[in-house]
Parts: C-alpha cells; sequence; structure tokens
C-alpha cells in the first residue's frame, strides 16, 4: 500500500504589498499540503490556521476518519502570515522584525493564500475552505472575496469581524505580556517569560466556560486540577514568541470581511456575497465569538446555515480534534457540504 506523504514548503511571495499601505518585504507563505488535485481541479481544500497554532494543528481533521481524507481531496494548510511559520515578527530580518513588523488583515492573508493556490494549482475551484476561530474568520473572507471560486464554507467558532468586546478581552492580553518590564516595548532579548505566563493564564479563563469549570471539565482534557490546565497553558505559550502572538492578536482586533476593496467597508455587503453553501458553526458557551454575534451575521449571509456546538467547553469545543462529539459534528458538516459541491462521499 502506498503512503500518501505530506508535503512541507515555503511559497516565497516576494514583497507583499498590504492594505495598510505598507510592504513586508521578502514575504514567505509556510504550508502543509497532501493529496493530489484531480482532473477536473475541483478537489481543492483550504484549511488556514487558527490563533496560536501552526499548520500542523489542523491535521486531526484530516484522514479517512472522516471527509477530509487525502485519498479524494488534495488539501492545503496555508500558514498565517505572523504567527511564526510564515513571515512573523521573530523569522524576519531587519526593520521590519520584531516590534517593527507591519500590520497584518485578514484581506492579506487570504490574498497571500490565493497567490499560493493560484501558483500550485492553477484554475483550480475550492471545493470547501474550513476553519476554527480566526481560520474560520479567514474561511468567511475567502467566501465573501471569491463567492464564485469557493464552492462551500465550514466556519466554526468565529464571527465575520470582531465585535467591541472581543477587541476588549484581546485588550486585556496586550496589558498582561506587555506588564513583563523584560518585554521592552518588543524589543527583548530574552523570552518575556513572566508575560507569557500571565498571557496564557488570562486567555485559559476566556478559552473555556463557567461550567466547564464548575463541572471539573478540565479533568476531561487529563488534568487533575485548574492548577495542572493553568501550567500547560504556561508552558505552551512560553514555547510562543510574544511579538508573533501580538502580530496575529492585532490581526484579529482589526479583523472584519468586509474591509477589501470590492465592499470597501460596507460589512452588510460583504455578508450578502457569501451566497455558496455556507455552514456557520458558534459554540453555545464562547465567551468571545459569541452565539447571537454569529447567528446575526448568519442570517444575512445568503448562502449559509447556523448549527450551533451545544457544549460546555466554550471557545475550545470547536477545535481541531479538541473535543471528540464537537469534531464528529464538524466532520458530518463539512461532509454535508462537499456532497452539496458534487463531493458525495464514496
Amino acid at each position: 500500500m502506498t503512503t500518501i506523504q505530506w508535503v512541507v514548503d515555503d511559497f516565497q511571495l516576494g514583497d507583499l504589498a498590504l492594505s495598510s499601505g505598507e510592504v513586508l518585504a521578502n514575504t514567505r507563505l509556510h504550508y502543509h499540503q497532501i493529496g493530489q488535485l484531480n482532473a477536473p481541479k475541483d478537489n481543492l481544500v483550504v484549511l488556514p490556521t487558527y490563533y496560536g497554532g501552526a499548520a500542523m494543528g489542523n491535521r486531526p481533521w484530516i484522514g479517512d476518519h472522516g471527509p477530509l481524507d487525502p485519498k479524494r481531496y488534495c488539501i492545503l494548510i496555508p500558514a498565517m502570515l505572523g504567527a511564526g511559520e510564515s513571515s512573523s515578527p521573530s523569522n524576519t530580518l531587519g526593520k521590519q522584525s520584531g516590534p517593527g513588523f507591519p500590520r497584518i488583515s485578514l484581506y492579506d492573508n487570504v490574498m497571500a493564500q490565493k497567490r499560493l493556490i493560484d501558483s500550485l494549482f492553477p484554475d483550480a475551484s475550492i471545493a470547501l475552505v474550513m476553519g476554527w476561530s480566526m481560520a474560520g474568520m479567514q474561511a468567511l473572507q475567502w467566501a465573501t472575496l471569491f463567492p464564485d471560486r469557493v464552492k462551500a464554507a465550514l466556519a466554526t467558532c468565529c464571527t465575520a469581524r470582531c465585535s467591541p468586546h472581543n477587541w476588549l478581552f484581546l485588550e486585556g492580553l496586550k496589558a498582561a505580556l506587555r506588564c513583563d518590564c523584560a518585554y521592552l516595548d518588543g524589543h527583548y532579548s530574552q523570552p518575556p517569560a513572566a508575560g507569557l505566563k500571565a498571557f496564557a493564564r488570562v486567555y485559559a479563563g476566556w478559552a473555556y466556560s463557567q461550567a466547564f469549570f464548575d463541572r471539573h471539565g478540565y479533568r476531561d482534557l487529563g488534568f487533575d486540577s485548574i492548577a495542572a490546565l493553568l501550567d500547560f497553558w504556561e508552558q505552551d505559550h512560553l514555547n510562543q514568541d510574544a511579538n508573533d502572538l501580538l502580530a496575529v492578536l492585532d490581526t484579529w482586533q482589526c479583523a472584519d470581511i468586509s474591509l477589501n476593496p470590492a465592499t470597501a467597508g460596507d460589512f452588510a455587503a460583504a455578508l450578502a456575497r457569501i451566497r455558496s453553501p455556507t455552514r456557520v458553526m458558534p459554540s453555545s458557551s464562547d465567551l468571545y465569538f459569541t452565539r447571537p454575534q454569529a447567528e446575526a451575521e448568519c442570517r444575512q449571509m445568503p448562502g449559509a446555515r447556523l448549527q450551533v456546538l451545544n457544549c460546555d467547553w466554550g471557545h475550545i469545543g470547536g477545535g481541531p480534534g479538541r473535543n471528540k462529539a464537537m469534531t464528529a459534528l464538524l466532520l458530518a458538516a463539512a461532509s454535508e457540504l462537499l456532497e452539496c459541491t458534487g463531493h458525495a462521499p464514496s
């Protein structure tokens, strides 16, 4: 039996003009790919990355245990700009390194991804673009920018723009990190460990719901106490770069799918362009990408249907491989959307 191999590579974009008016020099887009494009060029699935996650983080959705089977689909995972794998504050040289890294928008990410796809798979349509959290925001950005090319979209635990309260939550994360005197306004030579730990502790309290902690849900994850869960979050964030975290957090705070040349800030018009079959899947207990906001936006997307993930895992409930029951619901929704595009499971 032949094993299908992952391709892990970088795509060179050169000097990338950004929506802010700045130019990101020598831009590099990191990606993972598995499976091959078919002759009709209609089996491409795109899975953007989420906040704090590497391209590897989307792999739990992929395999013959669900519809995203690389024997049937060509699956592409492009890593967000600023997040540490593609061009980011931590790996950029010169004046754009560290705190000098320019502002990146959802639009910038999707347009960079489009250039990658146009180079690797000319004239290919996209059978499905799917993502969790900020990756879901990118999926909606794809759907409004290219409604004829994107045949279906699935966006879980996200909204089409960052709400005021979501923005405020992120301000708290920034403040926790920047309060570390070792942060030095981003010009640190050693990681600001205290700030990264504080960032992680604040985030953990928002990532899950109140009910999750009330019923000791952390035990489902193998932790015997909240302290053990917090220690895991701290260790995870100590492995991340502070400037990278803040760069992508800024992308999140400024996220709005209407900020593009096609709709020029008209949010209702941007939602109205999402005509392809789309599934919007908020978590019932998400504290910052809330169900009411997702519902309100979904009603303005002609091609969309709302499906709520009823769980007390909060935002984390929709993450790839996090919750077995919720993952099964997400993959079932992906299967239904692919069937809508003519890709019925065999």
